[in-house]
């Protein structure tokens, strides 16, 4: 987008708590992940993030490891996920944040054995929700993309950013 920044990994205990849904979820892992980043800083933007994905009403996040990649991906075959991807801007100037949820659905193809195996040795998406990367060979798993912004399937939906960034009076395009 432009600009300059640091990406920090806060360490945040990302469980779902009971009876929270995956738009709660992700709202509140990236506003926790904000705070964290914006502890301390007095003259920041800090940028919040977090996605899960939702088939049949199971939340899915990141699988970690290679066998629970395998079973999601089993698991999307020739369905519809929903992902949800929670964003906070916090200005560390006046402590003000703004949150949103951005949804994006994926209707996945019927995929076979070899092709999820071939998928996981050539993206290694073991720290993304569901196992998906639509930016790279995730794409050719799908039959189709719904939603308004496709940045938010890669994590930052950038269109609500926009809008987050310009309402702090952040000159996004207007930099001298």
């Amino acid at each position: 987008m432009g600009f300059n920044y640091t990406v920090v990994s806060p360490n945040v205990d990302e469980t779902v708590l009971p009876g929270e849904s995956a738009q709660q979820l992700v709202k509140r892992l990236a506003y926790a992940k904000a705070a964290v980043v914006a502890h301390g800083l007095t003259n920041s933007l800090v940028i919040g993030s977090d996605q899960v994905g939702c088939v049949a009403g199971e939340i899915m996040g990141k699988p970690l490891t290679p066998v629970r990649a395998r079973q999601q991906l089993e698991t999307l075959s020739a369905q519809e996920c929903s992902f949800y991807t929670g964003l906070c801007l916090w200005d560390t100037r006046t402590q003000d944040t703004q949150q949103v949820v951005e949804p994006f659905k994926v209707k996945f193809r019927a995929l076979s054995a070899v092709e999820i195996e071939h998928y996981l040795q050539l993206e290694k998406p073991y720290n993304c929700a569901c196992s998906f990367k639509s930016e790279g060979a995730g794409a050719m798993l799908c039959e189709a993309f719904i939603g308004t912004d496709p940045n938010t399937l890669i994590g930052l939906p950038v269109m609500a950013l926009f809008k987050m960034l310009t309402a702090v009076g952040y000159p996004v395009f207007d930099k001298a």
